[in-house]
């Protein structure tokens, strides 16, 4: 039997992220063959990949990529807020972000084969950070931008959420302050033209059974005009160019973008866990349950 030195153990970890005890099983196991025991640990962490599958995974972090006209958004979900904000989550992310970028992925699907900077591909890296952190680990979503235009990005500071700003013409201040403020106001439509005819119809509905009689009795071309004056008004807030530019609130941001000699072409928003339903642990109810078998 091979002898299993400290330094080995040690070696094993800094490869796979395994804890101490089981790396030292490992090498046991494997009489002292660090390259079986890896592969060992790699496997043992697929398994409990497997295991952990079925966990809701609402929180996490976006991770972002951009190199000249190419940028990426990636929505990677943990369990727990407490690992979203741990350093190896966090680099795990950003690994990812840059294998995204680099390989070209058009989906998640194709991203789980891209290669990491390190060698191993996204979807073994995804095993391993399921094995040292714990928790299910899934790869959600991914936007991109991929054009000879300008592109804004932007994560906010908690990591949770992401903007890509698609900008023909302009600078790329421009496009980064757009990004912030899409991130800030969600906008869900770009311009005027965006909005569907369905969605102004069913506002006109509501804002006709919202006036008076009395406004209702007015002639026709004046009742049309007080209601496409309300109607001007939805539309400008749900539209990022009809909305007034978060950085300068003199503008809105059509006049900031057609002065800077540019046009939004699109914009893509993520927010991490939107669309997820959360379970809320009721610890204190399971502890009064436990206590009564």
């Amino acid at each position: 039997m091979a002898e299993i030195t400290a330094s080995l153990v040690k070696e094993l970890r800094e490869r796979t992220g395994a804890g101490m005890m089981e790396c030292k099983k490992a090498l046991t196991e494997s009489n002292g063959d660090i390259d079986a025991a890896a592969e060992a640990l790699r496997k043992s962490g697929a398994a409990k990949a497997d295991k952990k599958a079925d966990r809701v995974t609402a929180e996490g972090r976006i991770g972002v990529a951009q190199a000249g006209g190419k940028a990426v958004l990636v929505e990677v979900n943990s369990e727990t807020d407490f690992v979203a904000k741990d350093a190896n989550f966090i680099a795990f992310v950003d690994a990812v972000a840059q294998a995204a970028l680099a390989s070209g992925a058009a989906d998640v699907e194709a991203l789980k084969g891209a290669r990491l900077a390190s060698g191993e591909t996204v979807e073994e890296a995804r095993a391993a950070a399921i094995q040292k952190l714990g928790e299910n680990i899934q790869i959600r979503r991914l936007a991109k931008v991929d054009g000879a235009n300008t592109v804004g990005a932007y994560v906010h500071t908690n990591g949770k959420i992401g903007v890509l700003v698609d900008l023909a013409g302009g600078n790329a201040e421009l496009a980064g302050g757009l990004a912030m403020h899409v991130a800030a106001m969600n906008p869900p439509y770009n311009k005027a033209a965006d909005v569907p005819a369905e969605f102004v119809a069913k506002e006109k509905e509501i804002e006709l059974a919202k006036m008076s009689e009395k406004d209702k009795a007015k002639p026709a071309e004046i009742l049309e005009k007080i209601i496409s004056g309300k109607i001007n008004k939805i539309v400008s807030e749900v539209t990022l160019y009809g909305q007034n530019y978060v950085l300068d609130g003199d503008k809105t941001v059509e006049q900031a973008v057609k002065a800077a000699g540019g046009d939004v072409v699109g914009f893509q928003r993520l927010v991490v866990g939107e669309g997820i339903e959360k379970v809320v642990e009721d610890y204190a109810a399971e502890v009064a349950k436990a206590m009564q078998v």
